[in-house]
């Protein structure tokens, strides 16, 4: 970081653009191995091209921080392991970690290897903030959706001191909030918790609205209607017009997103972000330039917006998901036997040769791209184009790859970079050459580094060595990353060297140098051998478990609802625990009246929180907990760590349940939220053969539940969807999103009104109960949020029979139960990652 500014972290997907980076003056480069990283379709970095890629960025005083951002599952934890110690061996400055078992291994293997909380990691609340700074991390990158108040005041806050906070500045925007996003996976097995999201939200939807039968299923549905069809495509995020804002703010870090872009991407937005950083610093009055916003909008935009962060409320881009470029002109005629269309330029940009071009209507879909072959000439006002197909007039032209800013880029990426400055002292002894220099090092600090040639200089016997050619030859640096900046030559005088021979000294020197500047990056012999040291334990001990063999038992049945009604329809059912999330924000009398109506059945109320749980409703929820345990009501469901924080300095004897939220994926994440959770969802990705790895070595604590039946929710989204298309409210009334394979998404507002959107299908995992009861889980969940009374009874009923059944190894009640399961469901049922597992 310069002066005091946030560090400028730009991306890198390949080699290429981490040269890009470099060159256009990041402070530190975000990338990915070919492993574990979010990013699986970039092109990334093999270990080889990792390794000189850190090495490449230290010599120019950048640093190098390492996504391994995805999660784990328990047989991948041994390669994780060996995977973080040859990272720390290479010397990269942090890993960015989602993983919370991740994170506790990192912590045993190489505890000197700073931490970055991902993203995905979803923290959005001061607790959370507060969390991983005493599991360890230095810096925690918060979830888009935080604004510039609520992250100034996690950042001064004096419980979490000396954690950095970083922020997103520049690039693409999720719809969800990350790491709480399934669509990808339960739409066709890409997850994005993998790093293989197939981008659902950038395709067309339609809102559908309906009345609900006594099971919450629609009936006669209805297309709402709306001019838009990308109801879930975002705008670009660009923070550049407020630069100098943020810039003031206790904020780390500002990232740039973009590692599925190409390097000439990369140097054009980060030299634009730099230079502004770098006026700022300077105590020049910034203002944004026009030229840069219109050269970020060239490098790629779909639309730009300020984002959550400076309160912007123009997040969404309905109407295309794709590039707009910047508008050219408007198409005024066309001519069918040239091709050609006649296009009336509307700013002051004219194509020229090798720009690139789309041809917009009212239907993206119809979109036409052309590459401009010769620059046309422009007469008055107007130029012909040629079109590979017919352009109606009226189509808008918009300009979405520029040559001419490719060629700046380029320029960027080849200006000189700035050398790291050699002090160099050579004395002879005995006639033979030594260096001592000092040379810039880790953080600045100065390195000194002695270099004795291998070679002796004789005696001249005629034509000795000036001290003035030697000075010059010792000068040339010439394709390392050095200059010399001073030079101290104590020569006697009177010797000879052939040229060739001094050249190949100064080369070695240098090399020399290099390694002395690179080692001060990495952790010395003893810190690596002690490392390897750990290493090996923790792959011992991950190859046999500290679990127990499974111990079979008939789990009770658990049911998420979201009104009182619902939860005394759950108890009648046979439910034994009820989580409670209301629809509207929950009241005291509300909760105090399902906790009585539980109590009597023999079930425990279990008030379920919103998956995401941000300052306001901290501040209006925690005080009401000790009343409440009075009352009651002895559980929380959190989704977040941070928000389990909150409830036990609220009131210490309430009972921790974690919701899918907190992607339990392996014993090690198990292992680290037992302190915090009698019980914990496994996530619903999990595959049968991981799931059961995961509850055989996790060894029961915590007690391990499993969402068996109902629409996996997918997505949570601060975006309020139906208001915002239809201006209608929801009421009772069922809502979804169809796409283009008629498939139905359910939408609900959870009580601070954000937007859920869940599976289009029901998963159902009734046969497969005496599978689970053998892997030793403790419950099974169902999800009858906004699916009313009826379907909460009758389903808790099938499960709890169907239990008995497994108890029975009775697979043909079984089977007839999965079929009464089936008539209950809506959008058909399914076995889910349970059965199918995921694409890898």
């Amino acid at each position: 970081m310069r002066d005091n500014l946030p560090e400028l972290l730009a991306p890198a997907g390949s080699p290429e653009a981490l040269t890009a980076a470099v060159a256009a003056g990041a402070d530190a480069i975000y990338l990915s191995g070919r492993r574990f990283g979010a990013r699986r379709y970039a092109a990334n970095f093999s270990d080889e091209e990792l390794r000189s890629a850190v090495d490449y960025a230290h010599l120019r005083g950048v640093r190098i921080y390492v996504t391994v951002n995805t999660l784990i599952r328990d047989a991948e934890l041994s390669d994780v392991a060996g995977y973080l110690l040859w990272l720390y061996e290479t010397g990269v400055d942090a890993v960015l970690v989602q993983d919370t078992g991740v994170a506790s291994l990192a912590r045993e293997v190489v505890p000197d290897l700073p931490l970055h909380a991902s993203t995905q990691m979803t923290v959005h609340n001061r607790e959370g903030v507060a969390r991983v700074a005493r599991e360890g991390f230095s810096r925690v990158v918060l979830a888009r959706e935080l604004t510039l108040p609520e992250i100034e005041g996690i950042a001064e806050d004096g419980e979490v001191q000396g954690i950095g906070v970083e922020v997103f500045a520049h690039g693409a925007l999720c719809y969800c909030y990350s790491g709480q996003c399934l669509l990808s996976s339960v739409i066709g097995g890409r997850s994005g918790n993998r790093g293989m999201c197939a981008q659902p939200c950038r395709k067309p939807y339609q809102l559908v609205i309906g009345d609900k039968d006594d099971y919450g299923r629609p009936k006669d549905l209805r297309a709402v209607p709306a001019e838009d069809r990308y109801l879930l495509s975002t705008r670009d995020l660009s923070v550049y017009p407020y630069l100098d804002r943020i810039a003031r703010t206790p904020v780390a870090s500002l990232k740039i997103e973009g590692r599925m872009r190409s390097p000439e991407y990369v140097a054009t937005v980060v030299s634009i972000y730099r230079r502004a950083l770098d006026a700022i610093a300077a105590g020049d009055l910034w203002s944004p330039s026009r030229e840069d916003i219109r050269d970020l909008a060239l490098a790629f935009n779909r639309e730009f917006t300020e984002g959550y962060i400076l309160g912007a409320r123009d997040i969404m881009a309905r109407d295309r998901p794709g590039n707009r470029g910047i508008p050219l002109g408007t198409v005024t005629g066309y001519d069918p036997r040239r091709q050609e269309a006649t296009v009336r330029l509307t700013g002051d940009l004219a194509p020229r040769s090798g720009d690139g071009l789309a041809f917009c209507t009212d239907d993206p879909d119809a979109d036409i791209g052309a590459v401009v072959r010769g620059t046309p000439a422009a007469c008055h006002g107007t130029v012909r184009l040629s079109v590979p197909a017919p352009v109606g007039e009226g189509a808008r032209v918009f300009l979405t790859k520029s040559a001419d800013l490719e060629e700046r880029a380029g320029r960027v990426m080849g200006k000189p970079l700035r050398p790291l400055p050699i002090d160099l002292s050579v004395t002879w002894e005995d006639g033979t050459p030594c260096f001592e220099a000092r040379v810039p090092g880790h953080g600045g600090e100065p390195l000194g580094v002695i270099y004795r040639a291998d070679l002796r200089m004789e005696p001249a016997r005629s034509r000795p060595l000036t001290p003035e050619q030697i000075a010059e030859q010792l000068g040339k640096t010439g394709g390392t990353p050095f200059t010399v900046r001073s030079m101290d030559l104590q020569y006697p005088g009177g010797l000879f060297l052939p040229l060739g021979e001094l050249n190949r000294v100064r080369r070695s020197f240098l090399e020399r140098v290099e390694e002395a500047v690179l080692a001060a990056w990495r952790p010395g012999p003893d810190a690596v051998r002690a490392a390897r040291e750990r290493a090996g334990v923790a792959i011992a001990g991950l190859a046999r478990p500290a679990g127990t063999h499974p111990n079979p038992r008939l789990p009770s049945v658990s049911v998420y609802t979201d009104t009182p009604e619902g939860a005394g329809a759950a108890v009648r059912g046979g439910a034994r625990t009820v989580y409670l999330e209301p629809s509207t924000p929950a009241t005291p009398g509300l909760l105090e009246e399902a906790a009585a109506v539980c109590r009597e059945g023999g079930a425990d109320l279990v008030w379920k929180w919103p998956s995401i749980t941000r300052r306001r409703f901290l501040d209006a929820a925690a005080p009401l907990l000790p009343s409440l345990y009075d009352a009651g009501v002895h559980g929380v469901m959190v989704s977040g760590a941070g928000a389990a924080d909150a409830v036990r300095r609220a009131e210490p004897r309430m009972r921790l349940s974690g919701a899918a939220g907190l992607n339990v994926w392996n014993h090690r994440t198990a292992r680290e939220l037992a302190p915090l959770f009698l019980r914990c969802t496994a996530s619903p990705e999990l595959p049968a053969a991981d799931l059961a790895r995961l509850a055989e070595s996790a060894g029961g604590s915590p007690e391990l539940e499993v969402l068996v039946q109902g629409n996996v929710e997918a997505m949570v989204t601060e975006d309020r969807l139906v208001a915002a298309v239809s201006g209608e409210k929801s009421g009772n009334r069922f809502l979804g999103l169809k796409d283009q394979r008629n498939r139905i998404f359910p939408l609900r507002s959870d009580g601070e009104g954000r937007t859920c959107i869940a599976n289009a299908v029901e998963t159902c995992l009734i046969d497969h109960l005496p599978r689970l009861a053998g892997m030793g889980i403790d419950a099974v969940a169902i999800d009858a949020r906004g699916r009313g009374p009826r379907y909460a009874e009758d389903m808790a009923r099938l499960y709890r029979e169907g239990i008995d059944a497994a108890d029975h190894r009775d697979s043909g009640t079984l089977s007839a139960l999965k079929d009464e399961v089936k008539r209950r469901t809506q959008g058909g049922i399914t076995g889910g990652h349970f059965v199918r597992g995921l694409e890898e």
